[in-house]
């Protein structure tokens, strides 16, 4: 597999949000998100095999782990290696984009589920079916930039029921829209979704990598 970084944190979104948690960056992403903070995992990494991962993820002695990317569905072996880490006793946190199918990801993994919202420039990518997926352990996460992606998403939230299924998050685009505006607008609408904000941005320097 091929690996960006592996790194201990405090996990900054979700509902696992303040946690101490071990991050595992595999590399590579299909897509081209306008607003992403990630892409210097698009390209480079260093390949490692599903053990040494394990190992270094057991190391840390941290029973909360997360797989992400770029888009770490988009490495076939990302399946296995979500299956060896739930086999660990771990619990395990999968940041997907949405956008490839999720039906073979174990189901004691905890999926994060990205739903594209327009001003991403992805939303024509979404695989649509990944929500009828969703568990009441998982999480379905809308990043929003400005007011036409809020309606956008909460629209979406009600056409398919995304709150009666699971976690539904809000999160502003960092640096883009005023988290005070968002929060303004799910209290209005009174919306049955979690609002949150990528706290490691507050903690650390919002391009700092490794955190």
């Amino acid at each position: 597999m091929r690996i960006t970084e592996i790194f201990h944190s405090i996990q900054g979104e979700s509902t696992f949000a303040g946690r101490p948690c071990v991050f595992v960056r595999l590399t590579g992403c299909p897509l081209r998100c306008t607003w992403c903070d990630t892409d210097y995992a698009f390209y480079g990494g260093a390949e490692q095999s599903i053990d040494q991962i394990v190992e270094t993820v057991r190391a840390y002695g941290c029973p909360l782990v997360e797989v992400t990317g770029g888009e770490p569905l988009a490495q076939s072996e990302c399946l296995a290696l979500l299956t060896r880490l739930c086999d660990e006793g771990l619990t395990v946190l999968l940041e997907t984009s949405g956008t490839i199918d999720t039906t073979a990801v174990d189901a004691r993994v905890h999926v994060i589920l990205d739903v594209k919202c327009p001003g991403s420039g992805m939303t024509d990518r979404m695989h649509w079916a990944n929500i009828t997926r969703l568990k009441q352990h998982d999480e379905a996460k809308f990043v929003i930039q400005d007011r036409p992606d809020y309606e956008w998403a909460r629209e979406t939230v009600a056409r398919y029921g995304i709150d009666h299924r699971c976690t539904v998050l809000f999160s502003p685009v960092f640096g883009t829209l005023d988290p005070r505006q968002l929060a303004e607008w799910v209290l209005a609408d009174r919306l049955p979704v979690r609002y949150q904000i990528q706290m490691h941005k507050y903690i650390w320097a919002p391009d700092m990598r490794g955190v």
